[in-house]
């Protein structure tokens, strides 16, 4: 019986974290929802800001984003149309998750790198 209880309780935290990895994973979501985060609005200085981001790939994960209520893609009907992109007010619940990972990641870079 034990042993049942603990694979429960293993499925209760894998379940949520891949549900959450499929929404946040990928090279480019990340980078997407932090530039976006510190003000870039339009399609081209969000692609300026993350190296090596394609205009599909961005398209693409922009609409994936957009889907998953963490961006806003916002049509301003003028000459020409302009169209910007901001983050919803759910995607500042993952800006202590970016945070933990940012301090993870730096941790893990000295722990790795410092000199022996």
């Amino acid at each position: 019986m034990a042993k049942k209880k603990v694979y429960c309780e293993c499925l209760n935290t894998v379940k949520p974290v891949r549900d959450t990895l499929e929404v946040i994973n990928g090279k480019w979501k990340l980078p997407i929802i932090i530039s976006v985060g510190v003000g870039n609005n339009r399609f081209t200085d969000i692609q300026e800001s993350i190296p090596g981001l394609t205009p599909k790939v961005l398209a693409k994960e922009l609409k994936d984003l957009e889907q998953h209520k963490l961006i806003k893609r916002v049509i301003v009907e003028d000459y020409p149309v302009k169209i910007s992109y901001h983050l919803e007010p759910y995607a500042d619940t993952l800006t202590p998750i970016i945070y933990a990972m940012k301090d993870w990641g730096l941790n893990h870079r000295e722990k790795i790198f410092k000199k022996q």
